[in-house]
């Protein structure tokens, strides 16, 4: 049986040359080259959708892959697909680089400038350890160690624009459908997931940040279960502790949740840091929480651009989600999605914060009534999202429109009407 290898680099010439010497490989079928670490995760997210049997044996990573470091995406390729074996190709063969590849969950270093021998050894003893996961642990979904769940991540145009109870609505619809959903706050200044939802917890994302492998044990010492059944990973009561999750941290993080949860909800607040900006590269769908107004819809526009400047997210794969929305205002949703260029959800938020103020100043927002229109209209989005199992009886809007998305939240005066 030919042994599939896919390459990512993303420079022409490493392309070349790794595909040149794979083509030469005995029993070896390279599949076409991806040129940066989303396509890559894309790529075999969309063949693991098909079937595991799908995925590629091998893939062979360039050190100058982008925009996510080439050790960080060798780290997600091996929690989400951890039967594809990965090859790093790099300058550096150092022992401490070959130690880092390792830990991070590569299987073998190839040293630049490549030589056939040294690729055809690697590739043969990689492909091998690969075939023989599948082996012992079966075809289908039993080659996945955890459900490669969905990230959502929630991000506001400006503070005050409903992004905290637009993440917190989305991860109980989530659960209440019967997906295992986390909700996680990378609001790490002013998030206030647990004042919202009664929770006095005393760890929280910061004790994440320093380990080097998060395994389930420490995971589960660092989230809370809340009542609804939804885990919580909070942001620190200390805001200035907050500095302490870098992007790097938040991408172990993201990736040590997706591999738990079936749903990961994440409010990355108004601000964008590096841990924000790191989740809401990784996320599957990004949202953009904005109101019907002139300054939120700039601020939306603002964020869109830099998004696009920092390559952290195309704006055609962002999704504005309008907030307070109601037929008489000037700014209707095809305006929006005019001057943000992006994809705007067909549910729209109503503007109706009496619903909502009782739970809100209680600190229940959890128990918020299932006649609420801002409830329907968040869970119906849910559903519009993917997010909920079809199959259950929460409301639903159209088909998904968008593949990313974040939002963001002030405070208490950050409300959905």
């Amino acid at each position: 049986m030919p042994t599939r290898i896919l390459p990512a680099a993303g420079d022409a010439d490493a392309v070349r040359s790794i595909t040149t010497l794979l083509s030469q490989l005995p029993d070896a079928e390279p599949v076409a080259p991806v040129a940066d670490s989303t396509q890559l995760i894309d790529t075999l997210a969309r063949l693991a959708a098909e079937s595991v049997d799908e995925l590629p044996e091998v893939v062979v990573v360039h050190e100058r892959i982008g925009p996510v470091p080439a050790l960080e995406l060798i780290r997600e390729v091996a929690l989400r697909f951890p039967s594809v074996g990965v090859i790093l190709v790099t300058s550096d063969a150092s022992p401490g680089l070959f130690q880092a590849a390792m830990d991070y969950g590569a299987r073998g270093l190839v040293a630049l400038p490549l030589s056939y021998e040294e690729l055809a050894s690697r590739v043969q003893a990689v492909a091998q350890w690969s075939v023989g996961v599948r082996r012992h642990l079966g075809a289908g979904g039993d080659v996945f160690t955890g459900v490669g769940g969905t990230v959502v991540t929630v991000s506001g145009s400006k503070g005050g624009v409903g992004t905290t109870l637009t993440a917190i609505q989305l991860a109980l619809a989530a659960q209440a459908s019967g997906r295992p959903a986390a909700l996680v706050d990378m609001d790490l200044q002013t998030g206030d997931i647990a004042s919202y939802l009664d929770v006095q917890f005393r760890r929280s994302v910061v004790d994440l940040a320093a380990v080097g492998d998060i395994s389930p044990r420490v995971l589960a010492d660092a989230v809370f279960r809340h009542d609804t059944g939804v885990t919580l990973l909070l942001a620190p009561a200390e805001g200035e502790r907050g500095e302490d999750v870098t992007d790097r941290a938040a991408r172990q993080i993201v990736s040590a949740l997706r591999s738990r949860y079936e749903v990961v909800v994440i409010d990355c607040g108004a601000q964008l840091g590096g841990a924000g900006a790191a989740a809401v590269e990784m996320a599957d769908r990004a949202l953009l929480v904005t109101t019907p107004d002139v300054i939120a819809v700039r601020g939306a526009k603002r964020a869109v651009r830099m998004w696009d400047r920092l390559q952290i997210r195309k704006a055609e794969e962002t999704t504005i989600v309008v907030n307070r929305h109601t037929r008489s205002t000037e700014i209707q949703p095809p305006l929006i999605q005019k001057i943000t260029g992006t994809t705007v959800a067909a549910t729209t938020v109503p503007a109706h914060f009496k619903e909502l103020q009782g739970v809100v100043d209680a600190g229940r927002v959890h128990e918020l009534e299932s006649r609420s229109t801002v409830k329907q209209a968040l869970w119906g989005l849910a559903g519009e999202l993917g997010l909920v199992k079809a199959a259950e009886g929460t409301h639903k809007g159209g088909r998904p429109r968008g593949d990313r998305g974040s939002v963001t939240f002030r405070r208490r005066k950050d409300g959905g009407g």
